[in-house]
């Protein structure tokens, strides 16, 4: 692994070429220092005292999946910094479609995290909150039967009651984050900060990514830039509504492996 960005902080040479611990990692993604809810944001409205990063991956030539999978795209350093993000977050915030197609289990615990998750003050895992309208979603996969901690369900007040009691039936806490049907993404990060998930983490997909982008809702990006061509007529990594103005970012770091590197960007 080599440090390519920021110029500032160069890796030493000792480091270089070799795979970095996990310390080393989490180190390199550590979230900010985190501001009191209400503390004014860098355009001096109120924020939520929250933060907010997106985890995906891409190939050279924009798709954010092959075959609907984003694993075609990986490898496994980063599948490493995946686990990485996993294990420093409060909460993985995804959406019920990537539920779905990529069969999300629950966060495990990790011992190789668990100092530092105690000393941050977090549980031994990060909760699983899924984002969805309908609440199509099977209740009897290990997601909702086997959890660490109870899985979160992101919906909105007129979700069908049927559904909202089979999903606590399963075990699931339902969480209102929008007045109609959906979620309101702004609202999302602020109702999952108000239970104290304030480190928050989504891996997708394109629709709920591209809905907190068109929210102004996300902070950070982390993105894997996979040395790979899919063609074809893949997904990008957000989708749905465009946004009035592009949303501008900075890199903060890059790291490359074996042809992949690995960003971070923050919002400006």
């Amino acid at each position: 692994m080599r440090r390519l960005l920021p110029v500032t902080d160069m890796t030493e040479p000792e480091t270089a070429g070799r795979e970095w611990s996990l310390d080393e990692l989490a180190d390199a993604y550590a979230y900010p220092e985190l501001p009191s809810a209400g503390a004014a944001g860098a355009g001096g409205e109120a924020g939520d005292g929250a933060w907010l990063r997106a985890n995906m991956v891409s190939s050279l030539d924009g798709a954010g999946q092959h075959d609907g999978r984003s694993q075609p795209l990986s490898s496994e350093e980063d599948m490493r910094i995946f686990g990485t993000l996993r294990a420093l977050a409060d909460v993985v915030v995804v959406g019920a479609e990537t539920v779905r197609l990529e069969g999300y289990r629950p966060a495990r615990a990790r011992e190789a995290f668990a100092a530092r998750r105690e000393a941050a003050g977090q549980g031994p895992a990060p909760a699983i909150a899924v984002v969805s309208a309908s609440l199509n979603l099977d209740f009897s996969l290990p997601l909702f039967t086997e959890p660490l901690v109870p899985t979160l369900v992101l919906t909105g007040a007129a979700a069908p009651a049927e559904r909202v009691a089979a999903a606590r039936a399963a075990g699931a806490e339902v969480l209102v984050a929008g007045d109609g049907a959906g979620v309101e993404p702004a609202r999302a990060r602020a109702v999952l900060a108000e239970r104290g998930l304030r480190r928050q983490l989504t891996e997708g997909g394109p629709r709920l990514l591209g809905q907190f982008v068109a929210a102004d809702a996300l902070d950070e990006l982390c993105l894997t830039v996979s040395p790979t061509m899919t063609s074809g007529a893949a997904q990008r990594i957000a989708g749905g509504p465009a946004v009035a103005v592009p949303t501008r970012f900075q890199v903060a770091s890059v790291l490359e492996q074996d042809g992949f590197l690995f960003t971070r960007y923050r919002r400006i």
